[in-house]
């Protein structure tokens, strides 16, 4: 996997197609002028969380005593779940209800984009990256970075699409997340069972 790859896992795994509803939904209490700037700020939190578990969250596995296929495995298993979510939402939709008032951290920075899934793809990542972590810094940040820009745009998304074409991407989304996920899990049981493609 290179940087780009890095970057369509993360940016799937981070859902920013489903997370316009949650945008739109969490800033209508916020005055117009406000809004954009609430949202900015609440990105760039996600994006410090993001790179803070990039860079210590090796520390976590380490103190844990996880193997790299045991992360590797977990993080597939994460993935199909994640993926599952996205093709059969629940009834609350997948973060569940809302807070009022205007959204500091929670639910915009995280978990909608700075997740408990896209901290698990990191740690996965992390203790898998065979590569420089320059390359893993630069892959979270063009995710971010294109989810950033699509949630900034969230209002005229939403008008565009309408929501049966949100709903179909989000689909879209978790069948190509089955396949990555499943993929993971194929490549690390292979590495585990020693077994040769």
């Amino acid at each position: 996997m290179d940087i780009l790859g890095i970057a369509v896992l993360l940016f799937f795994v981070m859902d920013p197609f489903g997370n316009i509803a949650i945008y739109i939904a969490a800033l209508k209490n916020v005055a117009p002028k406000r809004r954009v700037l609430v949202a900015l700020r609440e990105l760039l939190f996600a994006l410090v969380l993001l790179m803070l578990f990039l860079t210590f969250g090796d520390k976590i596995l380490s103190g844990l005593g996880l193997s790299r296929e045991a992360t590797a495995i977990a993080g597939g298993i994460i993935l199909f779940v994640i993926a599952m979510r996205l093709i059969f939402p629940p009834p609350q939709g997948v973060l569940g209800e809302l807070p009022d008032g205007e959204p500091l951290l929670v639910p915009l920075a995280t978990p909608a984009v700075a997740g408990p899934s896209a901290l698990a793809v990191l740690l996965t990542l992390r203790s898998t990256w065979t590569g420089t972590l320059w390359e893993l810094y630069l892959g979270v940040f063009l995710a971010w970075l294109a989810v950033a820009v699509l949630l900034l745009q969230a209002s005229f998304l939403q008008r565009f699409l309408g929501p049966r074409g949100l709903t179909a991407i989000e689909r879209l989304t978790g069948m190509l997340l089955i396949m990555l996920s499943v993929d993971m899990l194929l490549d690390n049981l292979q590495s585990v069972l020693h077994i040769t493609p």
